[in-house]
């Protein structure tokens, strides 16, 4: 008899994917995190060793001791430093003893900070750092390749449902939409592992909705700006949010918002 198909979400599970891709939601969920964070366990069919991509944030031990029971984790990968993605670096590392690689220094322990086009070869995968900044200035995606099959983990790049907010701290529209054309030259066939929301066995066509989204949101805002009689220059954000993003949920304007200060700031930028 076939084991029984686990949907997501699905808590404190190990969901398969793929051959060699499988996950773990965290039991966080929240207006930013939609149903949780997604914990990607990466390894070869067969191979005893694995890579863990993102181990979560703080304050979930049932969460970690599920990951540190899938076998030696041989590496712990980092896609941006958002707490939701790093805060349980600490305590993963005293379970694991695995080194940890990030952009940043900060989340980078026991190796070598990633670098952009970097192939890592790790529990019999092989696995390409991908620069993929704009939702944060250290964000990052792992193209994963175990034969002919292929899978990009995108962290918050490319959630599984809704878009993308763009950290004004630190992220750029324009960083953005380069990392959008750098996702959709993979080319279809790539499944998607995002670090939020379901999974999809196509990265292409989000992608692709991903940019046009953004295109007609900037077109959108400008749009607002004539309709203000103001430039990007002299624009309130929230002024710019209420007549864009009038059909959202007002929970949502305030991270509307962080995308607005983008736009604006992509606009004044290319004109």
């Amino acid at each position: 008899m076939s084991s029984k198909v686990i949907e997501h979400p699905a808590y404190e599970k190990l969901r398969p994917v793929t051959d060699f891709a499988s996950v773990i939601l965290c039991k966080n969920p929240g207006a930013m995190e939609l149903d949780g964070t997604n914990t990607w366990v990466l390894r070869a069919p067969g191979h005893d060793e694995c890579v863990i991509v993102d181990p979560g944030p703080k304050g979930h031990p049932k969460h970690l001791k599920k990951l540190a029971a899938q076998g030696k984790v041989a590496l712990t990968l980092i896609t941006h430093h958002h707490f939701d993605h790093t805060g349980a670096i600490k305590k993963f590392r005293a379970l694991t003893d695995s080194p940890v690689r990030a952009v940043r220094d900060k989340h980078t322990k026991g190796a070598d900070t990633l670098s952009d086009g970097e192939v890592i070869e790790a529990a019999g995968l092989r696995i390409t750092v991908l620069a993929t900044p704009g939702h944060t200035d250290d964000s990052v995606s792992f193209l994963v390749e175990h034969g002919d099959q292929k899978a990009v983990v995108t962290g918050d790049t490319i959630l599984g449902r809704g878009t993308t907010v763009i950290d004004p701290r630190g992220g750029t529209l324009a960083d953005y939409m380069r990392s959008l054309d750098t996702l959709i030259e993979l080319g279809s066939g790539v499944t998607l592992l995002p670090a939020h929301g379901p999974d999809h066995p196509d990265l292409l066509p989000v992608v692709q909705f991903y940019k046009q989204h953004r295109e007609e949101r900037i077109a959108q805002v400008r749009a607002a700006l004539d309709k203000l009689g103001v430039s990007a220059e002299e624009a309130k954000p929230m002024k710019v949010v209420k007549k864009v993003y009038a059909d959202v949920d007002k929970k949502l304007w305030p991270a509307a918002r962080m995308s607005v200060k983008a736009q604006l700031t992509y606009l004044r930028e290319v004109g």
